[in-house]
């Protein structure tokens, strides 16, 4: 576990917003272990998870007559995600704590959660501490401050700064070295051979083409488009 923040986003949770969160996760697992997700009960992420990593489902027809039934999509094998559902009475006091399957089963989700060392039961604490972590060092996020962001490009500017300063430079107190050294996400993740400085960060020469950057954009539009996208687009068309 390095506790690497891939994204953050700014704005209201809708679904093209979790679709963005979502192909974030998909361009960083290419080719690797299909990833464990866990979410809250926020009903977009069962079509965003589905969109990016669904596959085609061909369904039949019950019987010989009649309109053929239309594709759709379908979870691809070994995707889990686990969902925890907080329930609250009417005076929004917490009452208990639901958790289910959204797609794969509970059982290899809590054996997926115990090998990756982030608990036993499906559990949304660490993106909650990573909140509090935000909100600590980041003025802008605090409560009832005079330090807001008036504009919503400012504010996820300063969000990008903070997340490659927690990535590169800042220390995590949970990845200490097994000899005692200090590491940072980054670090732990094995993109990095030492603990940056906040100068070294600052220094550090980033040149990226316009054509770099367009290839990226369209690597994310690919992820983004789904399955059954791909699958309508190139289909043939009848000619008469």
């Amino acid at each position: 576990m390095s506790r690497f923040v891939l994204d953050l986003r700014v704005g209201p949770r809708t679904l093209e917003m979790a679709q963005e969160l979502v192909a974030s996760v998909a361009l960083a697992c290419r080719d690797r272990l299909m990833p464990l997700f866990l979410v809250d009960d926020h009903i977009p992420y069962r079509a965003a998870i589905l969109k990016v990593f669904g596959q085609i489902r061909h369904r039949r027809r019950r019987r010989r007559r009649g309109r053929r039934r239309q594709p759709d999509l379908k979870p691809a094998p070994g995707l889990l995600v686990g969902v925890v559902k907080k329930v609250r009475d009417a005076k929004g006091h917490l009452v208990r704590v639901r958790h289910r399957a959204l797609y794969g089963r509970l059982r290899q989700i809590r054996q997926r959660i115990r090998r990756l060392g982030i608990g036993r039961e499906v559990n949304t604490s660490h993106i909650e501490r990573l909140n509090g972590t935000m909100r600590g060092q980041q003025a802008r996020l605090t409560r009832r401050s005079r330090s807001g962001s008036r504009r919503t490009e400012c504010l996820a500017w300063a969000l990008a700064l903070w997340r490659d300063v927690y990535n590169w430079v800042r220390p995590h107190r949970a990845l200490r070295a097994p000899l005692g050294g200090r590491r940072c996400p980054a670090l732990a993740l094995g993109l990095a051979d030492h603990l940056w400085s906040l100068v070294e960060y600052i220094c550090h020469p980033v040149h990226v083409s316009d054509l770099q950057r367009d290839l990226w954009a369209e690597q994310r539009n690919a992820v983004q488009e789904s399955a059954l996208d791909r699958y309508l687009r190139k289909k043939a068309l009848p000619i008469s």
